[in-house]
Formats: C-alpha cells, sequence, structure tokens
C-alpha cells in the first residue's frame, strides 16, 4: 500500500474499532452483523488491508454510521468543504482507475458524492447495497457500460442515469479513453434493520 493508502487504511480500522467498542460488541458479533469473517474485521481494524468498498459498506451499515464517517469523522458544522483533490481513494483499478468518496452526509439517511475514472477496457463491479439504495451516475468523459440486474445502458459524455442499487450493478470502460462520472448514492435508513433486529432479540 501507499503512504496514503496506508493512511486511510489505518484511519478506517481506528474508526470502526472506535464504533464497534462504543457499541460493547466483539469482534464476532461485529462479522455477524456485517456478515463477513472474523479475519477481515480484525486486519480492517488493524489497518492491515485496503478492504473493498463492499465490505466497507456492510461493516458502516451494521455499525449505523454510513460509509463517509468511516472515512472521517462527524462533522457538526452548517456546511463542511472538501478541497479538490482531498477526498478519500476507496478503489483503485488495476490499469489506474479510482473511485473517490468527495463527500457524504450522516446517517440515518446518507447521501454520497462520488468521483470516479476508469481507463480503457477497465471494470468495477459492484454487489447489491442496501435494501432501498438509489444511484445517480452522470458521465463526464469518455463511454461509460452500466448493467444494472439484466439491463444494459451505454452512456456517453454529458448522459446520466438513475438506477436501484439495492441490485448488482456494474461500469465498464468499453471506449479507449478513460471514462470520468460523478456518481450520487442515496442509502435511507443506515443500520435501521440492525437496530430492529436488536430490538427484538
Amino acid at each position: 500500500m501507499s503512504v496514503d493508502a496506508e493512511t486511510l487504511a489505518a484511519t478506517i480500522g481506528s474508526r470502526v474499532r472506535h464504533e464497534r467498542i462504543k457499541r460493547g460488541w466483539t469482534l464476532d458479533q461485529l462479522a455477524e452483523m456485517a456478515g463477513v469473517s472474523r479475519r477481515m474485521v480484525v486486519n480492517v481494524e488493524q489497518g492491515a488491508v485496503n478492504p473493498s468498498i463492499g465490505t466497507l459498506l456492510r461493516l458502516s451499515d451494521a455499525l449505523g454510521v454510513g460509509l463517509p464517517a468511516l472515512v472521517e469523522p462527524p462533522h457538526q458544522e452548517r456546511a463542511k468543504l472538501t478541497q479538490a483533490g482531498s477526498g478519500a481513494t476507496l478503489w483503485k483499478g488495476s490499469k489506474g482507475g479510482r473511485a473517490v468518496l468527495v463527500a457524504g452526509t450522516e446517517p440515518p439517511d446518507v447521501v454520497e458524492l462520488w468521483d470516479w475514472m476508469l481507463a480503457p477496457g477497465e471494470e468495477h463491479a459492484s454487489e447489491a447495497h442496501s435494501h432501498g439504495t438509489r444511484e445517480l451516475l452522470q458521465v463526464h468523459e469518455g463511454t461509460l457500460v452500466v448493467t444494472v440486474a439484466d439491463e444494459t445502458f451505454t452512456l456517453g459524455p454529458g448522459d446520466a442515469l438513475r438506477f436501484v442499487g439495492d441490485e448488482a450493478h456494474s461500469y465498464v470502460n468499453s471506449g479507449d479513453t478513460p471514462a470520468l462520472f460523478s456518481l450520487a448514492v442515496h442509502e435511507p435508513g443506515v443500520g435501521n434493520r440492525h437496530r430492529m433486529e436488536s430490538t427484538h432479540v
């Protein structure tokens, strides 16, 4: 991992551990709630891995804090400025692509704003997010193929797509130039499922 990646992994690990301990949960309890292995939770908390976006979403939903809260501490201010280039890079592709979480809101109704770049021929596959998740995407440069369940859409510069994020979906750069796009993700009721389960135990 690069120095920046190591710093981000350590930050995420510290916040996951803090939130877990605050709830009085064991490593096994968080692993079960998030649907990931105990080893993964240990590795994340130790900053030993750069977890996938899917793993981070599972952990943040289980903790009821939303993905943005794992990257930076909650902010109580009326507004928060994210300077250009200071967002958290949470995914890097094998050909140089990246996904940067630029900004996000507090739970329970979390909205995330992402800045994506896929290199030619690069793909990112995403598992289904929590129930009710919706996504908005707009292409700025290049060509992007988005598949949602069994439907496929080809987008060029200026094209936008609204789709459900609680089904498996993927983004592919089918062109010969980088594909740049913005993505907004709305996850309603983050943590509600686990809160309801805990009241019925």
